[in-house]
């Protein structure tokens, strides 16, 4: 699967800045997990995820 590998290896990397852009603390970051998904349809990918585990 093709993603934009800049933004995705930067919020691999450093999940909190995604919430920190966001105005959350990224102390919250820890209860998430970005990840890529595929949603089987005509193709339709979601490049980047946060999951609340």
């Amino acid at each position: 699967m093709k993603t934009d590998s800049f933004f995705y290896k930067l919020f691999l990397t450093i999940t909190s800045s995604f919430f920190e852009l966001i105005g959350i603390s990224g102390n919250d970051a820890k209860n998430y997990k970005f990840t890529s998904r595929e949603v089987k349809q005509l193709s339709f990918r979601l490049d980047g995820l946060f999951i609340n585990e």
